[in-house]
């Protein structure tokens, strides 16, 4: 059996069947955790497995987000499922989620174009004080 085929079957196993029988709208499967489980050497093959066209149709699943590193290959990467066959599948997306999840990562491109939330801050205590104030 192909590498593939055991990182579906165990993605299914593990997650997607679970999260059914627990009514879930939506789960997330993390490619390490997969990785790790199926002792593979990395988790290319996790990654490419877990956003594949079978993978999803054969789940009746839709890819919500992908989260991690922009490169998309590490064992951080995380996949979140929406359940395309639930009742909620027709509503709209951001009705059902909760605020904080709305608002999560609004500022991403914000920080990003000025070098990541650190640096930010690192520049905006550095010239708290104007130029010629006392500190």
């Amino acid at each position: 059996m192909r590498a593939a085929d055991r990182i579906r079957i165990l993605g299914r196993e593990k997650y997607v069947i679970p999260a059914r029988a627990r009514k879930e709208d939506r789960f997330s499967i993390r490619a390490g955790d997969l990785s790790r489980e199926l002792r593979l050497s990395g988790v290319n093959q996790v990654c490419s497995a877990l956003k594949t066209r079978q993978f999803l149709q054969d789940n009746n699943l839709r890819l919500v987000e992908i989260s991690g590193p922009p490169s998309g290959q590490s064992t951080t990467v995380t996949y979140t499922y929406e359940f395309v066959d639930s009742k909620k599948a027709g509503e709209n997306r951001a009705d059902r989620q909760d605020a904080w999840n709305r608002l999560r990562g609004a500022l991403k491109d914000v920080f990003a174009e000025l070098g990541g939330g650190e640096n930010y801050l690192r520049n905006e205590r550095a010239n708290f004080y104007g130029p010629g104030e006392d500190r």
